[in-house]
């Protein structure tokens, strides 16, 4: 090391902040929880083999062969197998099969095979054949064909003469070989959801350890606020914290500030922090293990009280909140919560949140529940259980106002009702 740095330096190749970096070694700052510890505490065999397990169950009551699979999370889900998660969503070059009775293959890219050698729930790994543009270039028919050949060759192997196959992604010309060769395709998403709906003992764990960061993030994003930040500089708290706690990605950029935050979902940007703004973010945190970690608070930029429009906006909207979490239970219709849930004053009604309700596990999940007014449009109806995560959300701010509120609480169902997950300050956070 000595040797490349003195040639380094002879050329001048290093600035010299680098230099004192590279030269000085330093322990890492203290994490806000024992991150290796909780990890050692999640059975991770176990975790994989009772996913794959409820998948299975969802496919077979559905009469299907299998499912083929190249929804990075639907993967994980199916495997325990991450492998560039954000980059596959648009770069979709490896696939799972899972056998409804039968083994698991996965098609990995061939440079990263030695990833998962020996994965548990992993019988049989073999080279994917990517089929997308970026890979394929003007040999995408020709690679698309030998796409096929693969996956009609493991129905034939594994599919015991049922030629019903369930498939999340697939673009149409290689959807139409499969059909060609006799494969009857279903939508693989609906067994997936249904899988993901209850949570597992393991994945309770996961669940709760992703929160947790998130707690810790939240804490530091309310204690570093202060004027002449800008949105960015905030926001930059929360990836810091989840990567620093071997966690993953965020879904989104939802942090606004001042008359940013309404109405809701603009992204957060250069804007600078003004004493007085609330700054109000929701957090879409996918954390270890790949769990989400889904709760929004808001607060006021210190140097200045909050004003009594202020307080008015966010009593409102903890009141949605809280009402609603109280109401949910196992047994509950989402449509007979939507009649009894609380309801939103009328100037508030336009720039409602999107929904009330929404499941969460990897990411965003099944199920969403509708406002009343939405039903005809989009909502369905079905039931809370035992063991599902979902979390309960709230927007509140007028057409034309200055300024919103969003609050959102992550909480797990249980026998007895909903249990708030996060610890983080919920009641009365406005209070200075």
């Amino acid at each position: 090391m000595s040797r490349i740095l003195d040639t380094a330096r002879a050329r001048g190749a290093l600035d010299p902040i680098l230099l004192d970096r590279a030269e000085t070694r330093t322990e890492a700052p203290p994490l806000g929880l024992d991150i290796a510890a909780r990890i050692a505490e999640i059975d991770e065999p176990r975790l994989r083999r009772d996913r794959l397990a409820r998948l299975r169950a969802e496919l077979a009551a559905r009469d299907y062969a299998g499912a083929l699979l190249s929804d990075p999370m639907n993967i994980r889900y199916a495997t325990g197998a991450r492998n560039m998660a954000v980059w596959t969503m648009h770069a979709p070059g490896r696939y799972v099969f899972v056998a409804t009775d039968g083994p698991v293959v996965l098609f990995e890219f061939g440079t990263t095979r030695h990833l998962w050698d020996g994965l548990g729930p992993v019988d049989d790994l073999r080279t994917s054949i990517p089929w997308f543009y970026f890979l394929a270039g003007p040999r995408t028919q020709e690679k698309t064909e030998l796409w096929a050949k693969q996956v009609i060759g493991v129905m034939d192997e594994f599919g015991r003469s049922n030629r019903r196959l369930a498939v999340d992604r697939c673009e149409p010309w290689g959807a139409q070989r499969l059909v060609d060769a006799g494969i009857r395709l279903f939508d693989a998403q609906e067994p997936l959801e249904m899988a993901r709906r209850i949570k597992t003992p393991e994945e309770l764990k996961c669940m709760q350890l992703s929160v947790d960061v998130c707690d810790i993030a939240v804490e530091r994003i309310r204690k570093a606020l202060r004027p002449g930040l800008t949105e960015n500089q905030v926001w930059s708290i929360l990836h810091e914290t989840n990567i620093a706690h071997d966690g993953e990605w965020i879904e989104c950029r939802l942090l606004a500030s001042g008359e940013r935050t309404n109405p809701w979902f603009q992204e957060c940007g250069n804007r600078v922090i003004e004493a007085g703004d609330i700054v109000a973010f929701d957090t879409d945190m996918v954390g270890p293990f790949g769990y989400l970690a889904d709760i929004s608070r808001s607060y006021v930029c210190p140097d200045r009280r909050p004003t009594p429009d202020q307080r008015r906006l966010y009593e409102i909207a903890q009141e949605q909140v809280l009402t609603n979490i109280e109401l949910i239970r196992p047994g509950l219709g989402f449509r007979e919560f939507s009649e009894r849930c609380w309801s939103v004053p009328e100037a508030f009604v336009p720039n409602r949140y999107m929904m009330m309700i929404h499941g969460a596990g990897f990411v965003d999940e099944y199920p969403t529940v509708a406002y009343l007014q939405d039903y005809d449009d989009w909502g369905y109806d079905g039931m809370f259980e035992e063991n599902m995560v979902v979390c309960v959300e709230s927007y509140i701010g007028e057409v034309g106002g200055s300024q919103g509120v969003k609050l959102e609480q992550q909480v797990l169902v249980t026998a007895n009702g909903a249990v708030p997950m996060s610890k983080s300050p919920f009641v009365d956070a406005m209070e200075p």
